[in-house]
């Protein structure tokens, strides 16, 4: 039992940052990409289920 939460802990880790990462890369502005950041680090699972459904994308174009 402990095994899987420790893997869901780490999965749930992985994707935080992934959002927080897709955040601070989006066109928002600054103060929307500080918000977006505290709610997905201080609400991990509401904030990335939040983030995914409206938050801001991502802009990777001309990114090697």
């Amino acid at each position: 039992m402990n095994l899987f939460s420790g893997i869901g802990g780490l999965i749930l880790f992985a994707l935080d940052i992934w959002a927080i990462a897709s955040v601070i890369n989006s066109n928002a502005e600054r103060g929307s990409k500080i918000i977006w950041t505290l709610v997905i680090a201080f609400l991990p699972v509401v904030g990335l289920i939040a983030w995914w459904l409206m938050g801001p994308k991502a802009n990777y174009q001309g990114r090697v």
